[in-house]
């Protein structure tokens, strides 16, 4: 395939208008099936994409994680599919371009005005949880993969379509563990992302359980317990105080400021006339680019042992959950950047920046294997707009169309 005219990005364009409303109902099917995770039941989920994709004439390889080892990471089921498509003849030359996109989902929570299983459509936009993170660009990449075909038609190289169910528990046992088994080797990738910036970097990720021990009492006599959740208190504390000390570490990544961190669940006591004797908090610390993970990790254990030994009768165990290590750019990445920039602007109008997003991804787990990848995909501007892990999750349609033709139109480059 020679390079691309304007003709040609033109011809993808159109295609991809001719196909939308397929898109639109491919996608639609996939949010329609729950994805909770947890429970992280995500096995079926799987199995209905595959079927939807048979459809296309996409034969999806399911990857099945064991069970015993899905279970002993807090997981029902996983099976990770894997779609190649090769161009050209055997042995031919050219890139692997890994195209990925998580399936799982966090539960949807409260608050909603539509129900988040039905991918209801009003107004331009598509509600429903995972709709803009990431069941979307199942749909964008394999759309987009769809327009490459019937139009540029690559003579070299390949694309593979990597949809995996693991990202909301680190990764390890989606893409990671695709790649440890060597079940995938792409020379470039791109993940799923947000339309309206091309990113290059991300933080990382600390999550531990912290479980505080007292001594149960009855709550007429406190004396004869230690109350746990007042120690518990004392701990969070000192960490929440750590957060104004984080303001003053900033990061050189654009788009990405500085470390915090987060106390998302707290539960324990038994009673309410009952002195609580274990208090269990879960912390999530996200790590800037330059941070190293050790030395955080490290840091919070010891603040968390030295405000727990200033409560006398308390003790504490220190569990980490997840560990996720922050994602720098490698030089390789350049042509991704590059390309989506071109097309973004010639589909979008504006040049779309090069930056950092304090989330964390599964990118990490390829960037460490030295494939280089960037995130891209259909979304608006920010999360906040996006409704991602809120109410109400919504997918502008456009930002749909506009990323599936900037995607394509990249694939026609890379692959020249």
């Amino acid at each position: 395939m020679t390079a691309p005219t304007l003709a040609a990005y033109a011809a993808l364009d159109a295609w991809i208008d001719q196909h939308f409303n397929e898109e639109v109902r491919f996608l639609q099917a996939l949010v329609r099936v729950p994805t909770d995770t947890p429970p992280g039941n995500n096995a079926p989920h799987a199995e209905r994409t595959a079927e939807l994709l048979k459809g296309f004439d996409f034969d999806a390889e399911k990857h099945a994680v064991p069970a015993a080892e899905v279970h002993a990471y807090g997981m029902d089921s996983i099976t990770n599919l894997i779609v190649r498509r090769r161009y050209g003849a055997q042995g031919d030359s050219g890139k692997t371009i890994a195209l990925n996109a998580h399936g799982d989902v966090v539960p949807p929570g409260e608050g909603w005005t539509h129900d988040p299983y039905g991918a209801e459509i009003e107004g331009g936009a598509m509600y429903g949880r995972a709709t803009a993170v990431s069941k979307s660009d199942f749909a964008s990449f394999t759309f987009a993969v769809r327009a490459l075909e019937a139009v540029a038609k690559p003579e070299k190289g390949a694309v593979e379509l990597h949809f995996t169910y693991d990202e909301e528990f680190g990764g390890e046992l989606g893409p990671g563990w695709l790649l440890r088994n060597g079940l995938t080797k792409p020379d470039l990738m791109i993940a799923a992302g947000f339309s309206y910036e091309v990113v290059t970097a991300h933080n990382g990720c600390l999550q531990m359980e912290v479980t505080v021990h007292g001594k149960m009492a009855h709550a007429a006599v406190p004396h004869t317990g230690v109350d746990a959740l007042q120690g518990a208190v004392h701990i969070l504390n000192a960490l929440y105080a750590q957060n104004d000390e984080y303001k003053k570490v900033t990061s050189n990544v654009a788009g990405i400021q500085h470390p915090y961190l987060n106390v998302g669940r707290i539960e324990g006591g038994t009673n309410t006339n009952v002195v609580p004797g274990k208090v269990t908090f879960k912390l999530d610390r996200r790590m800037i680019p330059e941070e190293n993970p050790v030395d955080v990790e490290a840091t919070i254990r010891r603040l968390i042992d030295q405000a727990a030994g200033e409560c006398a009768g308390i003790r504490v165990d220190i569990k980490r959950l997840l560990l996720a290590n922050a994602m720098t750019p490698l030089a390789g990445n350049a042509p991704l950047v590059d390309a989506i920039q071109k097309h973004a602007h010639a589909v979008m109008g504006e040049q779309l920046p090069a930056v950092g997003t304090p989330l964390y991804t599964d990118v990490r787990l390829y960037v460490e294997r030295g494939i280089p990848g960037v995130i891209y995909g259909a979304g608006p501007r920010t999360v906040l707009e996006s409704h991602a892990k809120r109410a109400d999750e919504r997918l502008q349609l456009e930002d749909l169309r506009r990323a599936t033709k900037v995607v394509a139109r990249a694939l026609a480059d890379l692959l020249a």
